[in-house]
Order: C-alpha cells, then structure tokens, then sequence
C-alpha cells in the first residue's frame, strides 16, 4: 500500500555505510521506523540529511506490514524550521524532547491529534523569539492528556501532596516514595494553567525548573512501563536551570 504523509524524525542511528534508520511519528501510520539510503547525490529522491531530530517532513513509503522497515521512496521538507536547528538553546531543547518522544510514542497507534499537537509545537518553538524556559514543561504535562494519564488536579488545596501513582492531589503523604511534596505541589496547578502564549508571565528559578522537570519525567516513567533514564535530561537541566 503506497502511503504519503506528514512524519515529525525521532530519532536515527547509523545502519551501514550506505543506511541509516530514521524513528518517525507520522499523521497517517503512527510510530513507523525507516531505512534511508545515504545519498551521494544531490538529486538523490531522498536527502538523508533532511531526517534530524524533530524535523517536520514529508514522507512517501511502500508500506509493507511483514516488514520492521519500512523503505522511504520520497522525502521533503514539510515545514522548514529556521531557528530550531541553530539556535544553542532550542538545539539541546529539540534533542530532549526528541528523545522524550522517541521513549514515549513508542507505542501509540494511528494518532492524528496527537501528531499535530506535537508538530504544532515543533512550528511554535522554531518561531518563537521571546522567552521559552518553560516551553519543555508545559509541552510534557499537555502531552499527557493524549497519551491517557492526564494529572487530576480537583482536590488540590494548600499544604497537600501530588501522589505520582494515582495521579491525584492527596491530603497526607503517600505510603510510597512517588509523590511531589507541597511546595512543589502547589506549583503544579499553575503549571498546569499555562500554554505557549502565557508561560513568559510564570517565573520559575532555575532550581524550581529543575525539580519540576524531575517530577514530570519520575510521573512519565511511573506510566509508561520501560521508560529509561534519558541521556539528554542532564544536558537540559543544565542549561536551562541557570
């Protein structure tokens, strides 16, 4: 079945001197892994260049559903992005959440609303020009909604516990160790009020960012069974903590 469609690149790792394979969230298929031939010319169908994290492409493939991979025979730039792949801050951003997903649609089906949430988010990072410290923040906990483990936020109050397991505000401690403590906690609901347009007005410390970014990637990890430890967070934290 010939198959056009939309894909945001993951992730992609060396196969041979002649291949790469390319990780893919595409609009139509969902989660599909790719062999790209590395091209020695420009007039090649398919750049493997093109295919950098979270690169907004265009993709033509031969679906084949005995087949791991699935073999790319056409490939363009859908949405240029002009800041994200240049930028030191939003490059070690990109690679973040590049890895973040690579982990975490690993499973997802045929999603189309989660596809263009996700490249939504790609185009408003790549054109954004003020601040966007917290755009990884709130991007991750909006993710959730679609991914089925949205935060139930109903019984906050003062001095109360986030319990990671059950997702919930608690009054008291929980008996395991997966929980926000209040003061973090009390932040949460404000997190949770922000979107891209509006998170410049919430001042977070570097230190605040830190902690928040920990407990979003602890509740991840607590959801998604096999969600490994990702080598790109100490790089984030770093540079976005100061």
């Amino acid at each position: 079945m010939q198959v056009r469609s939309r894909a945001i690149v993951l992730k992609t790792i060396r196969y041979n001197d002649d291949s790469i394979i390319a990780e893919a969230f595409t609009e139509a298929s969902g989660r599909v892994s790719f062999m790209v031939r590395v091209a020695r010319s420009r007039r090649a169908a398919v750049r493997h260049t093109l295919f950098r994290p979270l690169a907004l492409l265009m993709l033509e493939w031969n679906h084949r559903p005995s087949s791991r991979l699935q073999r790319v025979q056409g490939a363009s730039v859908d949405v240029p992005l002009v800041s994200l792949p240049y930028d030191p801050g939003k490059t070690t951003m990109s690679l973040f959440l590049a890895e973040f997903l690579h982990f975490a649609l690993r499973a997802e089906p045929d999603a189309p609303a989660l596809f263009r949430y996700v490249a939504a988010s790609v185009e408003w990072l790549d054109a954004c020009r003020g601040s966007y410290a917290n755009f990884h923040l709130v991007f991750l906990l909006r993710l959730t909604r679609f991914l089925g483990f949205y935060p139930n936020l109903h019984d906050a109050a003062p001095g109360s516990y986030f319990d990671l397991e059950a997702a919930c505000f608690v009054p008291g401690r929980p008996q395991h160790n997966h929980f926000i403590a209040p003061p973090d906690a009390a932040r949460l609901p404000r997190l949770m009020r922000m979107n891209y347009a509006t998170m410049h007005l919430f001042r977070f410390s570097g230190a605040e960012r830190s902690r928040l970014l920990g407990h979003i990637n602890d509740y991840y990890r607590l959801h998604l069974p096999g969600f490994p430890e990702l080598k790109s967070l100490p790089v984030l934290t770093e540079v976005f903590s100061s």
